[in-house]
This record gives C-alpha cells, structure tokens and sequence, in this order.
C-alpha cells in the first residue's frame, strides 16, 4: 500500500468546524492533483462541492465524499466512489480496481487529515468502514466493509 506523504496533504475546516467540534456530523470531501500528488481535504458538516465542481474533477469521478455520522445512538464512517454511470472515464471494470487500489490511501489520508479529532475521541476509531460503490453496472453497485477506521492510522 502506498504510504500517506503528510507534507502533500492540505486540510481545510469549512466554516462552522474545527479540529474538534463538531464531533459528529462530519463530512469530508477528497480530491487530488494527478500531477503534483497533493491531496486536498476539506472537513465540515457538508461536503465541499466547490472543490469537485470543475471540469477535469467531474469528468474523471475519482472524488471521494465520506461522512462521519451517528447510526442509532452508534457512529458510522461513509466512504462514496463513482464507479460509472453519466460522463466518467474508463470502465467500471478498470475504475473499480483503481479505486480499490488506492482507498486505503484516502482512508489514511482522511484519517490522519482529522486525527486531532480521533486521538481526542478514541472510541471514534472502532468506527466501521463502509464503501459504497455507485455504479450503472449492478456488479460494482455494491457495499463493502472495510474494517474500522483505526485500521487506517
């Protein structure tokens, strides 16, 4: 698995939220730079569809939206792939594999991006990990469990 570079991750607090508060919901929006290799975080209690609204982001769908949210009285981490459907490149086939490749990456990455918030609220990290994968393609329509999100630390 490819190691999270700590000085190519760029966090942003949306308003309303810092590194601690609030605790849940929490919203993170993922997207990255092919040709830097920076990754930009952006926590909040929304999603930040500024930061996948232009073109390139749009067309490629490699965006992943997770939330932080309480489940009956329980926390459950979200994490959301584009696998086909609409305007996207490549097939669900080859995009479900890459992203398959790369989410353990995200998952670090927003792991470590708000770890403030998880060291000051350790039972956070026996948070189950769920993806879903949203696809036209009924077998990469699916969801899948990915542990906790302390696996990702």
């Amino acid at each position: 698995m490819k190691r999270l570079d700590p000085d190519k991750l760029h966090v942003t607090y949306l308003p309303g939220c810092t590194a601690g508060e609030p605790v849940l919901p929490r919203r993170y929006t993922l997207t990255h730079s092919d040709i830097t290799g920076k990754l930009f975080l952006s926590i909040g209690d929304r999603y930040c569809a500024e930061q996948y609204s232009g073109f390139y982001i749009r067309w490629m769908r490699d965006e992943v939206l997770a939330e932080l949210v309480d489940e009956e009285e329980s926390p459950v981490f979200r994490l959301y792939c584009h696998v086909s459907g609409g305007f996207v490149c490549g097939t669900a086939g080859w995009r479900y594999d890459i992203l398959c490749y790369h989410l353990p990456h995200a998952l670090e990455a927003i792991r470590y991006g708000d770890r403030t918030l998880y060291e000051s609220n350790v039972y956070l990290d026996s948070t189950p990990v769920s993806i879903y994968f949203k696809s036209t393609n009924k077998k990469y329509d699916k969801v899948e469990n990915w542990g906790t999100i302390g696996d990702y630390r």
